[in-house]
């Protein structure tokens, strides 16, 4: 990955964070995924299910699978936690499947809109790793917290949990665990309007990622590349109001690797919404359209979330032929659209769409 000088002060332009991403080949900066076969074969057997249903969850999205893995979860894997002293040495590997197989499940419930049984589930694989002393996957709970709650409009929330999944990440000596921290730090502190502070995040982030090629990264961090790096900075400078520099990033987040349809759903939308904020209207409501088709295959409360933040960014010109035409499409995929009385686009995090810029030329 070509390093670069990354930002020092608050002050500097934050087409300056980022760069690295930018003209990195995307080839370049997948991470590895280690896997280990030295352990016992209940084990293993609990990693094989987890990766399994991690693949459909990626691809289909949580509403598809949630269902039998909670069934295995409850069956086959908690009977055996209640009775740790059968597991003898290999009840540390074992806590550490457990807590990966909880973080799906949680994952799969915030997916399917259950907030609380995702919490439930994080927090339970949170304290499996702990009494396994695994500060990496520790720090991976956490992220993954600071991505709840900020989703669910708690940034100072999102703030604390960020910090604590990086000092996780600095412990285990995992810069792509890093890296994902402070990229959920800086989307925190963007949403509470830091932009002193986000920038320096983002600058961290990149200058973790950077480093974190070298790194034997854990299968359960194998999404984490640089087009999913790339839709956090999208998602930051879209809630710093900074949409021009959100779209370069939503663009890059779209070369991702195959088998994450769910993600591409996600960033597809994301795209559009930063073309609404810019007034670009028909570019926008393109690629609303190719999101809704997505919708056909991808199971996920939150593609709804995302495709809902669309119509409310498009509300001022629902007179607009494209916009009327995405509205129908949506509703006729079962999508909400906004009503008459929608004032201002509202973010799925609770935010305001601050930055918009005038057409040059009129979109219809």
């Amino acid at each position: 990955m070509q390093r670069r000088k990354f930002l020092k002060t608050a002050t500097a332009s934050a087409v300056t964070v980022g760069a690295g991403l930018l003209n990195a080949p995307p080839s370049a900066v997948r991470l590895a995924a280690g896997t280990d076969t030295s352990d016992a074969p209940p084990v293993e057997i609990v990693r094989q299910v987890t990766q399994t249903f991690r693949r459909l969850d990626n691809r289909y999205g949580g509403g598809h699978s949630r269902s039998p893995l909670v069934a295995y979860l409850k069956s086959s894997v908690e009977p055996t936690l209640k009775e740790p002293h059968r597991l003898g040495k290999t009840r540390d590997a074992y806590y550490t499947a457990a807590a990966e197989m909880h973080q799906l499940v949680g994952w799969m419930a915030y997916d399917t809109g259950q907030a609380d049984a995702g919490r439930r589930h994080l927090r339970q694989a949170l304290r499996l790793c702990q009494e396994a002393g695994d500060d990496a996957l520790v720090g991976e709970m956490l992220a993954g917290m600071s991505h709840h709650a900020a989703f669910h409009g708690s940034p100072d929330a999102a703030e604390d949990l960020a910090i604590a999944a990086k000092q996780a990440g600095r412990r285990s000596g995992l810069s792509a665990l890093e890296a994902e921290s402070s990229a959920m730090e800086a989307h925190a502190l963007a949403l509470q309007d830091d932009s002193g502070g986000c920038l320096r995040a983002l600058a961290e982030a990149e200058k973790s990622f950077g480093a974190a090629k070298s790194d034997n990264s854990p299968e359960w961090l194998g999404y984490f590349d640089q087009a999913y790096l790339s839709a956090k900075f999208a998602h930051t400078f879209r809630d710093l109001g900074r949409a021009h520099d959100a779209e370069q990033f939503a663009r890059r987040s779209l070369e991702m690797s195959d088998g994450y349809e769910r993600g591409r759903l996600f960033n597809t939308a994301l795209l559009a919404s930063i073309l609404a904020d810019q007034r670009r209207i028909d570019e926008s409501c393109a690629l609303g359209v190719s999101a809704v088709n997505m919708t056909e295959t991808v199971r996920s409360i939150r593609s709804a979330s995302y495709l809902a933040d669309l119509g409310d960014r498009l509300a001022p010109f629902r007179d607009d032929p494209q916009v009327r035409g995405l509205y129908e499409h949506m509703t006729d995929a079962g999508l909400p659209t906004p009503t008459r009385s929608t004032r201002w686009p509202v973010s799925a995090a609770g935010t305001r769409a601050r930055e918009v810029v005038p057409p040059a030329t009129p979109h219809r």
